[in-house]
C-alpha cells in the first residue's frame, strides 16, 4: 500500500473515530440535561440553611424591637407616675420595678436595672441631683452633685424634673453553642426619660 493511501486510511480511521466519539458526547451531554433525579434534593439543601436563617434572623429581630418599645414603655411610665407625686418614699419607689416587669409581659427580665433621680434646676439653670434611688435600694447619685444630659428644652430655670434610668439585658437567641462569638451574645437596652413634676415646685424623697 502506498504511503499516500496510507495516510488517507489513517485520517478516514480518526474521523470516524471522532464521530463515534461526538456522538457518544452528545448522548451524554443529551442525558445529563434531560436527568433530573437528584436536582430536587440539591436545591433543596442549599435553599433551606439559607431560608433557615432568614427566618432565625427575622425572629430574632422582632423580638428584640419588642424588648426595645417595652423598655421604653416602662421607663416613660415609671417616670410618668412618680411625676404625678409630691412626694415620694424608698418603699414606694420599690414598687415601680414591678410596673417594669408588668410592661414586659409575656418576656421575663432578668438582671433590670433601674435608678430614679430627683433633679433640682436652680435660677442659672443649673442641674443638680436633689435625690436619687437605686432598684437595689442604695444612693444612686450624691446629693447635690451636676447632673448632665438633660435636654435644652427642659432645662429651664427654678424647676424641676425626673429622671428613669432603665437598663435591660437581652440574651440573643443562640441557635447552638458556637453561634455566635464569645462576648456578642448579649446586649443591654439602655433608656432614660426626663419628666416634668405635674404639681407643686418639686418632689421630694425623705428617706433617699
Amino acid at each position: 500500500m502506498s504511503a499516500p493511501e496510507d495516510h488517507r486510511r489513517q485520517k478516514m480511521t480518526r474521523l470516524g473515530l471522532n464521530r463515534v466519539l461526538d456522538s457518544r458526547f452528545a448522548r451524554l451531554v443529551q442525558r445529563l440535561v434531560h436527568d433530573t433525579d437528584g436536582i430536587g434534593a440539591i436545591e433543596f439543601a442549599i435553599l433551606v440553611p439559607v431560608l433557615l436563617l432568614l427566618y432565625l434572623g427575622a425572629l430574632q429581630t422582632t423580638v428584640a424591637l419588642s424588648v426595645a418599645q417595652r423598655a421604653s414603655r416602662a421607663a416613660g411610665t415609671i417616670a410618668d407616675i412618680v411625676t404625678q407625686q409630691t412626694s415620694v418614699t424608698k418603699s414606694t419607689l420599690a414598687t415601680m420595678p414591678s410596673v417594669a416587669n408588668a410592661i414586659f409581659v409575656p418576656y421575663t427580665i432578668t438582671g433590670m436595672t433601674l435608678k430614679i433621680t430627683g433633679i433640682q434646676i436652680d435660677a442659672n439653670s443649673k442641674a443638680t441631683v436633689l435625690w436619687s434611688w437605686e432598684q437595689d435600694g442604695t444612693t444612686a447619685y450624691t446629693a447635690g452633685s451636676s447632673v448632665t444630659g438633660v435636654p435644652t428644652d427642659m432645662n429651664k430655670a427654678s424647676s424641676f424634673l425626673v429622671r428613669t434610668e432603665l437598663g435591660v439585658p437581652y440574651q440573643l437567641i443562640s441557635f447552638g453553642p458556637n453561634f455566635l462569638p464569645t462576648g456578642m451574645n448579649s446586649i443591654t437596652m439602655q433608656r432614660q426619660y426626663f419628666y416634668r413634676q405635674r404639681t407643686g415646685t418639686s418632689i421630694t424623697c425623705s428617706d433617699c
